[in-house]
């Protein structure tokens, strides 16, 4: 069966597109990022040839690869995303693509990143299939998304306004993926040697209202397919701003919000790669590596 639809596509791809022209105002989140993930590149002494970068928005992963040791280990870097006006003025290989839908030939790639772009589709696990697909055997990808902590102050404080204005609430913050369930995603996309990290970052703002200029200058807001069926109003808002205050406000007078940022490392299979031991097939025996002596448990006795 299909997976569910959770988001629509063609709305967060003018989200984006709107987002273009002021995103590095407010483009921290995708450069701490792309930071991380050039960091974990670093590590890992070996070429890649041919690489892409998925959810590239303002070129983040680029320009820090430009000013790190590892970009004489990367050749031919092209740079992806869903919105065309993210990509726009910019040189070197372009590609607009769907996440969702991959282009590329199987095992033609060495390297994949993404940052903070594949917790906006509607079928991780499918994302990462297709990402395992197009990388070559041994190939390396490295992701970061938004996980289930993320915006947890905003959702309370606009779910209780509504609660208490219009008698219910609805889904007005995306859903994210669960930081729990990062390394079984990998698992369940065929990836070799999965790794899952998580990096809970707490960002002030002076008023709630600041928070949502810079959800909007993302091109992160609420993309729902089954959206809210009512607008948010500026009563609504005014209320959700008060909430959130009361109960979000440090001593500094700030307000603060959750970026939950779920990093993943995986490799496409590959026979030179560590293989898990067969059951029974253990040479030693535990107690004789610890140097302890084993006791047998009693068996059981049958109750008549």
């Amino acid at each position: 069966m299909p997976p569910p639809l959770l988001f629509d596509r063609a709305l967060h791809r003018k989200r984006l597109d709107r987002a273009a022209r002021g995103f590095v105002a407010a483009d921290f989140l995708q450069r701490r990022c792309a930071l991380d993930l050039i960091e974990r590149l670093e590590g890992i002494m070996r070429n890649f040839p041919r690489a892409v970068d998925l959810s590239a928005r303002g070129g983040a992963f680029r320009e820090a690869l430009a000013d790190s040791p590892a970009a004489e280990r990367v050749g031919t870097l092209i740079e992806a995303d869903l919105s065309p006006a993210m990509l726009a003025g910019r040189d070197g290989p372009r590609l607009v693509l769907d996440e969702e839908r991959l282009p590329f030939a199987p095992a033609s790639l060495d390297l994949i990143v993404s940052t903070l772009g594949l917790h906006w589709t509607n079928d991780v696990v499918g994302a990462l299939i297709q990402i395992r697909q197009a990388l070559k055997p041994d190939g390396l990808f490295l992701g970061a998304l938004l996980g289930g902590s993320t915006l947890t102050e905003l959702r309370q404080a606009l779910t209780d306004a509504e609660s208490e204005i219009l008698g219910g609430a609805g889904s007005r913050v995306s859903p994210f993926a669960d930081s729990r369930d990062a390394a079984g995603l990998l698992q369940r996309a065929g990836f070799a040697l999965p790794v899952a990290d998580v990096d809970r970052v707490s960002v002030s703002y002076d008023h709630p209202l600041k928070l949502l200029a810079d959800l909007r200058q993302m091109g992160e807001t609420n993309v729902l397919a089954d959206r809210h069926p009512r607008p948010l109003t500026r009563r609504l808002l005014g209320r959700a701003s008060e909430i959130y205050a009361e109960r979000f406000t440090g001593p500094d007078g700030r307000v603060t919000a959750t970026f939950e940022i779920v990093t993943l490392t995986g490799w496409a299979p590959h026979a030179s790669q560590p293989q898990p031991l067969q059951p029974g097939s253990a040479r030693m025996r535990l107690a004789d590596a610890l140097g302890t002596v084993e006791h047998r448990l009693p068996r059981d006795r049958d109750v008549e």
